[in-house]
């Protein structure tokens, strides 16, 4: 059964997802999280649990994020998609903080031949983890905020909050 909580933010109330873990910091593995309105984005179904204290350290870590006093994340993801999504997932937390990459050079680091660019941007959008996973850092080739499954302004507010990366 999934646990869940809600937490406030500058991008809205974001819905925080996880699974029990003793391994995990915190004592969650995150496999999801979503803003508000997000193309895609999880809603609680009605059997699972409501546990804020399970995401304790997630908060923090994203509130510390939020405030401009955190760069990169301590927390155990564990997003499930196919082979290539989560190859696509997992070169995205190569992408450093206040930095952005173009969906081409995402494809290159994974291996991905030039017509396969389009079906690592859909593998983005799909990113179950917005702001953990930091797909707001792709950006089109000509240097374009394009793409967002938690809106455009959203991209923008995450790329200025670290630093003003590519604005465009």
């Amino acid at each position: 059964m999934p646990l869940y909580t809600l937490l406030d933010s500058p991008l809205g109330r974001l819905t925080l997802v996880g699974e029990p873990s003793a391994d995990a910091p915190g004592g969650t593995v995150l496999t999801a999280l979503s803003v508000p309105d997000q193309k895609g984005g999880v809603v609680p179904a009605a059997d699972w649990i409501r546990e804020p204290a399970a995401f304790t350290e997630a908060e923090r870590q994203l509130t510390e994020y939020f405030a401009g006093e955190r760069r990169e994340f301590g927390l155990s993801l564990a997003a499930r998609g196919t082979a290539f999504r989560e190859r696509v997932w997992a070169a995205l937390d190569g992408v450093p903080y206040g930095e952005t990459v173009s969906y081409g050079e995402v494809a290159r680091r994974i291996g991905a031949t030039r017509p396969a660019v389009r079906a690592v941007g859909t593998a983005i959008g799909a990113n179950p983890l917005l702001v953990l996973r930091p797909c707001h850092r792709v950006i089109g080739a000509d240097g374009s905020l394009t793409g967002y499954a938690g809106g455009l302004d959203r991209k923008r507010a995450l790329l200025s909050l670290e630093g003003g990366a590519a604005l465009g």
